[in-house]
């Protein structure tokens, strides 16, 4: 089953982290990648931009409305993802585990849910 692992942390700390340990930060989420794809687990991932550089769309009465910066505010931001595979939560739990920003953050974890062909696009629960 496939997994989302959304990565969150406060930017304003990492802005904080000398370029030496940013460097070295990175280093370890590529080898964690590195692992997480020997072991069949990793299907796709990217590390974002920070917030100040996202857009927002929302359409209303099907009129598009954009605004610069994140949808909320928040104490963490979005920094990226990695699409996991796993067999249950459980693994996907200690997988997401692994992710270094883990330590300076957190990671949300949650099962993708798969479309179906015509006729059943709701795809069971979970709307």
């Amino acid at each position: 089953m496939k997994y989302l692992a959304l990565v969150y942390y406060n930017e304003k700390i990492m802005d904080e982290m000398s370029q030496q340990e940013w460097d070295a930060l990175n280093q370890e989420c590529m080898a964690c990648v590195a692992g997480l794809s020997e072991g069949g687990h990793f299907i796709i991932g990217s590390p974002l931009l920070p917030t100040h550089t996202a857009t927002t769309v929302r359409v209303r009465d099907g009129k598009p409305s954009v605004t610069d910066g994140p949808f909320a505010e928040t104490r963490e931001q979005l920094a990226g993802f990695y699409m996991l595979e796993a067999r249950d939560l459980n693994e996907a739990i200690a997988l997401a585990a692994k992710i270094p920003p883990a330590r300076y953050g957190s990671i949300e974890v949650r099962p993708a849910r798969e479309l179906k062909a015509e006729g059943n696009l709701a795809g069971g629960s979970g709307r």
